[in-house]
């Protein structure tokens, strides 16, 4: 086996068993400069963008869903998009319409693909690689990182979740999940000096690094690596941020995805994700505890606490927010007063940097032959942009890479968001 081998067919399983830390690179203690940050936020489950992002005055929307439509007296307003459709955030949005007058957040409705996937896992894997005929392969981050001079820094990448998405599963670069930062030092059975100790033999055995066989040497250069950012990381768990978060898993993740920025722990690209968005029974936007009420509420709160920190610490303008979800749903409310698996999404984008407003255009819920804003007989939202542009403007703007070259293809000229 050689290491190029073991590195395509072994890092996502080594990544994911590996005690606390996972990801392999090689060693590069330098911390990184204050730089860019790009916080990918994955909506999980499909969210419904038509209770997101709500076209108040189409009589259809009511017509379509008799009972979970948002009243238009209730809707938060951010005025219309460039073809006239007047437009509202989820009433539980409060703090992201100040963002959004602000000028720091953008709308980006309709945004999908051709023949979009009603399936969590292929559309979550088409929206990753960015390359809906082959949604196996490396991740559209991950193909980034590849793309990154040599020696890359362990922790170049932070998947806040459990495991590392395929979005950053990279050839060469492996990507740590770290769901706690508090959690992320080495194990063992013991304490104390006896720890201590433990943790000095590892690093030793690991620092044998064999030319033969390649493999041994790649695992013990992996374990080196991990070792190396045990301490970064233990810096991030000491992060006294300027405001108070909310006790939810979305905003615990903000925090410390914050703290690593004030840390300065050399990450550029973290990954940040939430469920609970397949909402096919007991949707209910308009309850007071419903369910889709209370995830708009987890949003807001969180996505504020973590722009009122970055403000404060002088880091909003370094940071850009991209938000996806892999579909959005379908226009009619079911017999269960949810929504099932859709088409076209709204995408949001939040920072310093972002040209805030609305881009694209509202479809029309008007179920008729002759309606180029739906498909699939009227029942789903068609796209109108493409999802890939977006990401070209991302990896062109605030990466500084080369978009078609990571994409495959010219996406370029996508919503002028940056």
């Amino acid at each position: 086996m050689t290491r190029r081998e073991f590195v395509r067919g072994g890092v996502a399983a080594f990544t994911i068993g590996f005690s606390a830390p996972s990801f392999v690179s090689d060693l590069a203690l330098a911390q990184g400069q204050r730089r860019r940050n790009l916080v990918v936020l994955y909506l999980s489950g499909g969210n419904d963008a038509l209770s997101t992002v709500i076209p108040y005055t189409d009589a259809q929307y009511y017509a379509r869903r008799p009972t979970l439509a948002v009243p238009a007296a209730n809707v938060l307003q951010i005025g219309s998009d460039r073809a006239g459709n007047a437009l509202g955030l989820h009433p539980r949005l409060s703090n992201l319409q100040s963002i959004f007058r602000d000028g720091r957040l953008a709308v980006m409705q309709r945004t999908g693909y051709p023949n979009s996937s009603r399936s969590h896992f292929q559309g979550t894997d088409i929206w990753s690689t960015a390359d809906p005929k082959s949604p196996q392969g490396t991740g559209w981050l991950g193909r980034y990182l590849d793309s990154l001079p040599a020696p890359v820094d362990p922790l170049v990448g932070w998947s806040t979740a459990r495991e590392t998405p395929r979005t950053l599963l990279s050839r060469t670069v492996g990507v740590p999940s770290i769901p706690d930062a508090q959690q992320y030092a080495f194990a063992s059975p013991n304490g104390g000096a006896d720890a201590v100790a433990a943790r000095a033999t590892a690093m030793q055995l690991s620092s044998h690094l064999a030319v033969d066989p390649p493999h041994l040497s790649f695992v013990n250069a992996t374990a080196q690596a991990a070792f190396a950012t045990l301490d970064r990381v233990g810096q991030v768990a000491t992060y006294s941020p300027s405001v108070t978060y909310p006790n939810n898993g979305l905003a615990l993740a903000l925090r410390m995805v914050a703290g690593a920025m004030v840390k300065e722990v050399g990450t550029r690209v973290f990954w940040v994700q939430t469920g609970g968005f397949d909402t096919h029974s007991g949707q209910d936007p308009n309850a007071a505890n419903g369910t889709y009420a209370n995830l708009m509420s987890t949003l807001d709160v969180s996505l504020s606490a973590f722009y009122r920190d970055l403000l404060n610490q002088g880091l909003l303008g370094d940071t850009l927010v991209l938000q996806f979800s892999e579909f959005g749903r379908r226009i009619d409310e079911n017999g269960s007063r949810g929504t099932d698996h859709g088409a076209a999404g709204v995408m949001l984008a939040l920072g310093g940097g972002i040209r805030g407003g609305i881009y694209g255009t509202a479809p029309s819920l008007r179920g008729t032959p002759d309606n180029i804003t739906l498909e699939n007989e009227g029942r789903d939202v068609r796209h109108e942009t493409d999802f890939r542009s977006v990401y070209a403007t991302v990896i062109d703007q605030w990466l500084g890479a080369d978009s078609v070259a990571l994409l495959n293809g010219d996406f370029r000229g996508g919503p002028a968001i940056l």
